[in-house]
């Protein structure tokens, strides 16, 4: 009986997390289809028929935005910054695990310590010498994501490669194979768990991502983050019901791909970490 007790007891304890989690997205939701002015004065009551304004919100927000343009922008640097992060970190982490050298010993500590560098502590630097080398702009910044990026995924790649048998290359290498097709035809495979959990975690770090996207491309290239923004009006006023729509549209894409993807996240972050 006791324990009947403790499980309902961290079931309903579990219930009121949820609740706390997800209610300021639905929060988000429900203003979205109310009218601006309402926000603000009954910003948790649910709409009714004279507060309820449709869809104008979202047509309002999509064309004061371009938030199309901003869409396309977000999801070209978001899945090439994510490709380019899985592909380098996945075959380094590779070559740290098999090639034992003081070289490989640094490279890893090095990339390991890059994770507890603030990003405040080189954000002026890193967006001069973004400057200076051309990279200011949506092809550019992608080579930036992967040096922000390639710290934790070098670290969870590493952690599962250690529990890869030799032997499998080994056989690989007997039947002719080269490194380049032994890494992606018999190791890569194998990392499916720990590459999914790296994309999700950096997908929805990079289309989230507000700072180093102003920084480094400004008002050039607007990313979702950065066109909402433009929302504000003078003198601090702001419209809620346009920007609460497109807070909607730039979370759904990120939530679709993290529920597809989920039951991977566990498993690989557990590997990652645990195993080797």
């Amino acid at each position: 009986m006791p324990q009947k007790f403790k499980n309902t007891g961290i079931f309903i304890l579990l219930i009121i997390l949820a609740i706390i989690f997800i209610a300021p997205v639905l929060i988000v939701l429900m203003n979205s289809f109310k009218l601006r002015f309402n926000i603000a004065t009954e910003p948790f009551v649910l709409p009714n028929s004279q507060t309820f304004t449709g869809f104008s919100n979202y047509v309002t927000g999509i064309s004061t935005t371009s938030f199309l343009e901003a869409f396309g922008w977000s999801l070209f640097i978001t899945v090439f910054s994510v490709l380019a992060i899985i592909i380098f970190t996945s075959m380094t982490a590779w070559y740290i695990v098999r090639i034992k050298s003081w070289f490989t010993g640094v490279l890893y500590y090095a990339l390991v310590f890059s994770m507890i560098v603030p990003f405040q502590m080189v954000m002026f630097t890193m967006s001069k010498t973004a400057n200076v080398l051309g990279l200011d702009n949506p092809f550019g910044i992608i080579f930036i994501y992967l040096g922000f990026g390639a710290g934790l995924a070098t670290f969870m790649f590493t952690g599962f490669i250690k529990s890869v048998p030799v032997g499998v290359e080994e056989a690989a290498n007997i039947d002719g194979c080269n490194p380049l097709q032994t890494f992606f035809k018999i190791v890569f495979p194998i990392l499916k768990p720990t590459t999914i959990t790296v994309a999700i975690l950096n997908a929805m770090w990079i289309w989230n991502d507000y700072l180093l996207p102003y920084l480094v491309i400004g008002n050039d290239y607007k990313t979702i983050p950065i066109a909402i923004q433009y929302l504000k009006g003078g003198y601090g006023s702001i419209d809620m019901g346009a920007m609460m729509a497109m807070l909607v549209l730039s979370i759904i894409p990120v939530v679709i791909f993290y529920l597809l993807c989920q039951k991977y996240i566990i498993k690989g972050v557990a590997a990652g970490a645990v195993k080797g």
